[in-house]
């Protein structure tokens, strides 16, 4: 395998070049950037840097943190969406008995499809013991 000579990687790194930028038309220059790979790196690099420091500060600075699903909300909010399943939970378990009471009277007691079936075993109940006293 062939070294890699740093001093060659440098001067790689450092070497100019020139940007041009023409005019389709004319071929006049519009402008021109004296650049090196290291300036673009550098200057990638700090553009990179910028936007992932302006979406972290967007994120953690307004309400768009709410809307990400798995973050760590505050207290507060956890206590106002616990509050809130607890009032889901008995609308729905009212909702439940309303539905319930009005299937039992549009059935009515005596249009019911099941009939009534009366326990008719006899139970022998004991007597109690008489004592002598």
């Amino acid at each position: 395998m062939a070294k890699l000579d740093t001093d060659s990687t440098l001067k790689r790194l450092r070497n100019r070049y020139r940007l041009v930028v023409m005019n389709d038309d004319t071929y006049e220059e519009v402008t021109t950037f004296k650049l090196s790979r290291l300036s673009v790196y550098i200057m990638l690099s700090t553009i990179f840097v910028v936007l992932v420091g302006l979406t972290v500060a967007l994120i953690i600075f307004t309400p768009l943190k709410y809307y990400i699903p798995g973050a760590k909300s505050d207290y507060k909010s956890v206590q106002e969406y616990r509050q809130l399943k607890y009032q889901v939970d008995a609308t729905n378990e009212e909702a439940r008995k309303l539905n319930q009471y009005l299937e039992a009277l549009k059935l009515g007691p005596l249009n019911s499809s099941a009939a009534i079936k009366l326990d008719t075993v006899q139970i022998d109940v004991p007597k109690p013991e008489e004592s002598n006293d």
